[in-house]
């Protein structure tokens, strides 16, 4: 079989579980994966015939995705603000909403002079490390650490460090019970905020696959964790420290009004390029 036979039965075994033009992209994807061979050059090798392991590997990875098993598992890996990262059942999948708040971070720290021209900077529930690591690869003076509850998410964040070639400090604890001198002039964290009740909005691929302790918080308690990140935050800043969020759109004003009620000031509350309130940026009074 040849690469044209192989993308028929991609269509063919993956229709009604993702859209054609999804499907084509995944074939893509999979083919770089599983030869070698990006876009631009699998396009001209559609009719070369493929050895057996090859088509061995093809076929288990439809099987998977057919189980609704998303791809940056089935695989092993995702991208995030160019930069490969490793990741498995143990942390979330990097999201595109996730590069713009990075984005966000390093435009306003690369104009920001008030601050150490070594910025210390925490990342909380770092999870597969991305941000963490997307920071320091961009910001090379700073000093990163990042936090994490999992042991097994940090097995994960620091192999992407290392492959990164970004030396970040990790800290295994739980934010809500955690203490500590260090000082930092920058805290982002993109915890746990989607509310149990949501769950019917979302796809089975995601609420089969990726961790429920990174995704979900109770009804009762929806900002629980950024509660206890601004707590944390106003003994662990340096004077006019930076606090970044990516939050629930849902609970924006929220979240507003509850950095307003812990004494933070220029609260700036950013929409993602869907037009959903998702980031947030304050300082330590």
């Amino acid at each position: 079989m040849n690469l044209k036979g192989v993308l028929s039965h991609f269509k063919n075994e993956l229709n009604g579980i993702y859209p054609e033009s999804e499907v084509v992209f995944i074939f893509y994807i999979a083919v770089e994966y599983i030869t070698g061979w990006k876009r631009a050059e699998a396009h001209f090798k559609l009719d070369q015939e493929l050895v057996d392991d090859q088509l061995l590997d093809f076929k288990q990875m439809v099987v998977q995705l057919k189980q609704n098993i998303p791809l940056q598992y089935v695989i092993g890996a995702a991208d995030f603000y160019q930069l490969k990262f490793k990741v498995n059942a143990s942390v979330l999948i990097p999201r595109p909403e996730t590069e713009e708040l990075v984005d966000w971070i390093i435009n306003i720290l690369k104009q920001t002079t008030h601050l150490n021209s070594q910025p210390r900077i925490l990342d909380i529930g770092t999870g597969s490390g991305c941000i963490a690591v997307a920071l320091k690869k961009n910001l090379s003076a700073s000093i990163v650490s990042a936090l994490d509850i999992s042991e097994q998410a940090l097995q994960i964040a620091s192999y992407n460090a290392g492959v990164n070639h970004t030396p970040i400090y990790f800290i295994q604890a739980d934010i809500r019970s955690y203490n500590s001198p260090e000082q930092y002039d920058v805290i982002v964290s993109n915890p746990p905020y989607i509310t149990n009740s949501e769950k019917v909005d979302m796809h089975q691929n995601v609420l089969e696959n990726e961790p429920h302790l990174a995704l979900f918080v109770a009804d009762e308690d929806p900002l629980e964790f950024y509660n206890a990140i601004a707590t944390y935050a106003r003994s662990a800043l340096t004077s006019g420290g930076m606090l970044f969020f990516e939050i629930n759109g849902v609970y924006g004003i929220e979240t507003v009004e509850m950095l307003k009620g812990n004494q933070f000031k220029n609260i700036v509350l950013k929409k993602d390029m869907q037009g959903i309130d998702r980031m947030i940026c304050c300082n330590k009074n």
